[in-house]
């Protein structure tokens, strides 16, 4: 089962820049996208998928923000929206999907670089989602994808000491990483990939992309139980159209 997770930055944008025929080539069972900046009126646009079928969710509180979608050829046993805990509703973050082997998580987590506020919103939506994860978990393992807007270790960013007291790469934000880890959550890119200069995110700014200048903030962790099915796991940054690149994930189920 090909799984992958691209922060597409505006999917209308990106339809524009090679999307369909990225989808059509490269053989996800289930894409999940972050930050599709669609209202439920734009869904109609999508009705033609090329053979897959369309979970959206999109931010109520903003419009023309954040957003997620899972695109899937392999139908679910069933998809949920959005965290349990209301206070981190309302903003189209999370879609969860149940398959007989997992559940699927698809998230873009919030970023924290606005305000003091913003980042504590972003901490308090990290825990709510651990919670939320650890609570399905005790009936099958967990899969997640998404942008989660923090690079864990020096090693997943060009600049590290420049940026320690940057959102994204602060000591709590990845503290909190390491916090998930030790709940017993893989990462799967390095389970397979210890080398530097690996990135899924480039700021449009100062020809970073050109340079390779980025950030590793797109992952997918699967839980220690479930990491015996990783196959293999891999970026795409040849993948234009976006700030962010796909990530891949393979599983043998």
């Amino acid at each position: 089962m090909i799984l992958y997770s691209w922060n597409v930055n505006g999917l209308r944008a990106v339809v524009n820049k090679g999307f369909w025929d990225w989808l059509g080539a490269c053989g996800a069972d289930v894409a999940g996208l972050q930050e599709t900046k669609l209202q439920p009126s734009h869904e109609a646009d999508f009705a033609d998928m090329a053979g897959y079928e369309a979970a959206w969710l999109s931010a109520t509180k903003k419009k023309g923000y954040s957003g997620v979608a899972c695109l899937y050829k392999r139908r679910p046993l069933d998809i949920s929206f959005e965290l349990p805990d209301e206070r981190f509703q309302g903003e189209g973050r999370l879609i969860c999907m149940e398959y007989p082997e997992f559940y699927f998580f698809n998230v873009y987590f919030p970023n924290g670089q606005m305000s003091e506020e913003r980042l504590a919103y972003k901490m308090g939506y990290y825990d709510a989602f651990l919670a939320y994860a650890q609570e399905l978990r005790k009936k099958k393992p967990i899969v997640v994808c998404g942008d989660f807007n923090t690079a864990h270790k020096e090693i997943d960013l060009k600049n590290p000491k420049q940026n320690e007291k940057n959102s994204g790469f602060l000591p709590e934000e990845r503290a909190w990483i390491d916090a998930f880890v030790s709940h017993g959550y893989v990462d799967t890119f390095r389970m397979v990939n210890q080398d530097g200069g690996q990135y899924s995110w480039w700021t449009y700014r100062f020809g970073a992309r050109a340079k390779n200048v980025g950030w590793r903030i797109d992952y997918f962790f699967v839980s220690e139980e479930f990491k015996r099915a990783v196959k293999r796991a891999w970026l795409e940054p040849d993948v234009m159209g976006s700030d962010h690149c796909p990530a891949g994930l393979e599983l043998s189920l």
